[in-house]
């Protein structure tokens, strides 16, 4: 009837009261934390991918799963800078704790079997695992704070600058970082890690550049570089050889190859090589250039006992080769000149022979040191740079770096020595070798010592007397006379 209200509509549906699915969460800004997290995560991604193709020929369970992660890693980081949401920024933080928890497990602890899939990672210099791994450690921390806080926009305008300005020196730290984290990786894009389908040592050609697998320590496959003389070089049916040991403090630094990042580390040049390498192939010389593991991702004495491996290497295959296995020598610069030493001194009382073809010497005739340390233990007279390397490569330990230390081994031996330092070296300061020369000297070792002037850590001064021209001379003769 009018005039009577009608009653009121009861709606069928119930009434929901609202849940925390119906909330929405505010996103997290892309805020210059974010994108330095997202930056450090990607960067440390790009580490570990660069040498992918080397894992891959190490081990391809690491290569796949190390593939794995890197792709993760890049999907959500893409993911998140396109539209950064909660979630999407603490899955990307998962994988960077994903590759930390690796790296403890394999490179730390070692507690999964397998070769050291690191390793790869570290074949220009000896820690990059570390930078790539610290990187994550940043993308964690960056991502967890930028998920619980990132989304906080009532702050003033004076901290917002004060938060940028913290945080920029943490992105240029990580831009570093991932710089140079890639490059040594990737061996300054040249390519990294270890080569697929090297020779055999049989029947190798004359005159060119070879390369072998020497050694497999711990399943990490070694290169070694040959370089064999012409045919009419060669003086009768079988050839001394000559071992080329690259520098880099205590097995930090570089690499065999003559290009790339790892060479501008080791420049070859301030070993002489080039000249050196044609003078010895000239007089029929076959010549031994060699990588080895790098510490500290691979700690002391991994260096030695794969120089050593390289020695048993080509007396095994001596007849393969054509060269006579009585008749071998080393030569190397700095860290190089350091290891060429050992070969000489350091016994299979040193225990330092192990892995393969252990049924041959390791032992050298003759041995070039070029600036190489003396006596690790007492290094303070060095430069910055070679106190950085060392702690680096030894750490502080007094024991093993006297392990690691020439003048530990010094002893009556028939290994003839030829000991070449720079008068103004900092880095190895001259007393090393004075003190060296003196020492093998007393036990009765042929020795002779030359103090080159107008140089510092290198033989390839303009103007340094002896010249390097006379100096490649000089080792070319040393080398003919002793390995006769």
């Amino acid at each position: 009837m009018s005039g009577i209200p009608s009653p009121p509509q009861v709606s069928s549906a119930r009434s929901v009261s609202p849940t925390a699915q119906d909330v929405q969460r505010p996103m997290p800004r892309r805020s210059l934390l974010l994108i330095t997290a997202l930056v450090s995560s990607m960067g440390g991604a790009a580490v570990y991918l660069a040498p992918l193709p080397a894992l891959w020929r190490t081990s391809w369970s690491y290569g796949l799963l190390f593939a794995g992660l890197g792709a993760a890693q890049l999907v959500v980081g893409g993911c998140v800078l396109a539209r950064p949401t909660r979630r999407r920024v603490l899955l990307a933080a998962g994988s960077a704790l994903a590759v930390v928890t690796l790296w403890v497990l394999t490179g730390l602890t070692g507690i999964l079997p397998g070769p050291d899939p690191w390793t790869s990672v570290n074949t220009a210099v000896g820690f990059i695992d570390v930078i790539c791994v610290a990187l994550q450690i940043v993308a964690v921390a960056g991502l967890t704070l930028a998920s619980a806080f990132g989304h906080r926009t009532s702050r003033s305008r004076l901290s917002r600058v004060l938060a940028t300005a913290a945080v920029i020196p943490l992105t240029l730290i990580v831009l570093g970082g991932a710089l140079l984290g890639v490059t040594a990786s990737s061996d300054g894009f040249s390519g990294a890690g270890f080569p697929g389908g090297t020779a055999q040592p049989r029947n190798l050609p004359a005159g060119q550049r070879s390369t072998v697998e020497y050694c497999r320590p711990d399943g990490v496959p070694l290169a070694m570089d040959i370089y064999t003389p012409t045919s009419s070089a060669r003086k009768g049916d079988l050839a001394p050889a000559v071992v080329y040991v690259h520098g880099g403090g205590p097995g930090v630094l570089g690499s065999r190859k003559l290009t790339g990042f790892s060479a501008t580390l080791v420049n070859p040049r301030d070993a002489l090589f080039v000249p050196l390498l044609r003078q010895l192939n000239a007089r029929g010389f076959v010549v031994a250039s060699i990588d080895f593991r790098l510490t500290p991702g691979t700690p002391w004495p991994a260096p030695v006992q794969d120089a050593k491996c390289a020695v048993r290497f080509l007396r095994a295959h001596a007849a393969d080769l054509g060269i006579d296995a009585g008749r071998i020598g080393a030569w190397g610069s700095s860290g190089g000149g350091h290891l060429s030493a050992m070969l000489g001194l350091a016994g299979p009382e040193a225990g330092f022979d192990q892995g393969q073809y252990l049924e041959q010497s390791s032992a050298v005739q003759a041995v070039v040191d070029m600036f190489g340390p003396y006596n690790l233990a007492d290094f303070d007279d060095t430069s910055p740079f070679g106190h950085f390397i060392v702690q680096v490569g030894l750490g502080s330990s007094p024991a093993i770096r006297r392990a690691a230390s020439t003048s530990s081994y010094v002893k009556a031996t028939s290994t003839s020595f030829l000991i070449l330092h720079g008068a103004e070296d900092t880095d190895v300061t001259p007393r090393n070798s004075i003190q060296f020369a003196e020492k093998l000297r007393s036990a009765g070792v042929a020795t002779t010592f030359i103090e080159v002037q107008g140089t510092g850590h290198t033989m390839a001064t303009p103007g340094q007397h002896p010249s390097a021209e006379q100096l490649t001379d000089l080792v070319a003769d040393f080398f003919a006379r002793t390995l006769s």
